[in-house]
């Protein structure tokens, strides 16, 4: 049945872009499961230190989360795809283990065990992606995880309230084991779907080069050339982090400031506006064979998207629109960005460049540093900014993207583009893209 399986995905294009969304959706849908749905709980009246026990609570996932990311850094840049599997199914299993200690160690010591949960799940996105980068077809069927990074939280959120009331017997401490313990099997059915998908074929290989484990001398190499584009991309990508970290971890409080009327069903409705926008602007790549196109248009959906945020903050401080169409609006600006930088712009440079590298080594550069920032800026809106409230904070922090990436976004295409038109002029081994 397995070969069939994949002799039937090696020769059907679009069974082969179903299956690949849906496994990839999936399994990345369901990580969020052992994740997120903790911060839907409220922890009223517990402080530790003088500092709400949520807060704590998210700065100690974060940090775990954040150290994973670094390690990623070398783990999923040298992941070697026979250990794929193992690695993914170990990670998760790690998550709720440190989930049920959370929930069996009583306040104020179970914290810490929100910093285990996040050590194994910030590799979680590389191993998935390493599946499906290195295609023709990447930015296709990168939809299915690009869309779970969008509604999974929301979704999950809404869930976790939603089972709450049915299940008022269960306490916030175990109602984010009990999560993952529900969305453990789907989880183990979607890897199962993921280890089917077939290697990279030859002519995947010759329009986006072969991805391969780097080794250190190929990551100094790609460093050296392309260091300041990259060093742009990351700082763009850290501010897209924290901002889209934040929102999602105090949405809940951001809502109750705007909104005091507002509904759980809302948390659901922008996040699913939002996906769908996303599955439809950066799916639409796809259909760009010329990397070059590709990778200019990727950066103008970059740019639009932090542009977009701004703008939106601008229309709801001067009351032109509504609480629900802020949020909405830069939800999908937010999104648009940090996904296009996730699955599609190092996707395309790389093959552009003909360089010898792999997406999940720019991309954990990319989050190891944006989660950093993340933790950083809860210990210091806790510390240094108690009187200013959630919602003035992501406002401040969306003017903030929205200028910053304008200025770093032209200096690395400039860079970029210089670049490129050098390699061609002397020959090298990379043609120039016919437009």
């Amino acid at each position: 049945m397995i070969l069939r399986i994949r002799e039937a995905l090696s020769r059907s294009n679009s069974l082969f872009i179903l299956w690949a969304v849906v496994a990839s959706f999936g399994s990345y849908f369901c990580m969020y499961a052992f994740r997120k749905p903790f911060s839907a709980g409220l922890y009223q009246g517990l402080e530790i230190w003088g500092v709400s026990y949520k807060a704590v609570l998210i700065i100690s996932q974060v940090a775990g989360y954040t150290i994973s990311k670094f390690t990623g850094i070398k783990v999923i840049s040298e992941l070697n795809p026979k250990d794929r599997i193992k690695l993914i199914i170990g990670l998760i299993l790690i998550a709720e283990a440190a989930l049920f200690l959370f929930g069996i160690v009583p306040h104020p010591y179970n914290f810490v065990f929100l910093f285990v949960n996040g050590l194994p799940l910030g590799m979680v996105y590389g191993v998935v992606f390493s599946f499906l980068e290195g295609r023709r077809l990447t930015e296709m069927i990168a939809m299915g995880l690009s869309i779970s990074v969008v509604v999974a939280s929301g979704i999950l959120k809404t869930t976790y309230i939603e089972l709450h009331l049915l299940l008022p017997g269960i306490s916030e401490f175990w109602m984010p084991f009990f999560m993952g313990a529900l969305f453990l099997p789907l989880f183990l059915f979607f890897v199962w779907m993921l280890a089917l998908i077939p290697a990279p074929s030859q002519d995947d290989i010759a329009h986006r080069t072969e991805r391969l484990p780097m080794t250190a001398q190929d990551k100094r190499n790609v460093m050296f050339q392309f260091g300041f584009p990259i060093l742009c991309l990351v700082v763009c990508y850290a501010i897209l982090v924290v901002i889209r970290d934040f929102r999602d971890n105090f949405m809940i409080e951001i809502w109750n400031e705007i909104d005091a009327n507002w509904s759980s069903s809302v948390l659901s409705q922008t996040e699913m506006i939002s996906g769908i926008v996303v599955l439809v602007v950066i799916g639409s790549i796809a259909f760009v064979k010329s990397n070059l196109i590709g990778f200019r248009l990727t950066n103008l959906i970059l740019l639009g998207g932090m542009l977009l945020s701004g703008l939106a903050t601008y229309l709801f401080q001067q009351e032109i629109i509504t609480g629900f169409y802020w949020m909405l609006l830069i939800g999908v600006g937010f999104f648009l960005s940090y996904t296009a930088i996730q699955t599609v712009i190092f996707e395309r440079m790389i093959a552009l460049f003909r360089m010898k590298a792999n997406a999940g080594f720019f991309v954990y550069i990319c989050e190891s540093i944006g989660y950093m920032g993340s933790a950083g800026l809860l210990l210091y809106k806790e510390f240094f900014m108690k009187d200013l409230s959630w919602s003035n904070v992501l406002m401040q922090f969306s003017y903030l993207q929205a200028i910053t990436g304008l200025v770093l976004l032209v200096l690395a295409n400039l860079y970029l583009e210089f670049y490129h038109n050098s390699a061609a002029r002397q020959k090298k081994k990379w043609p120039l893209p016919s437009l």
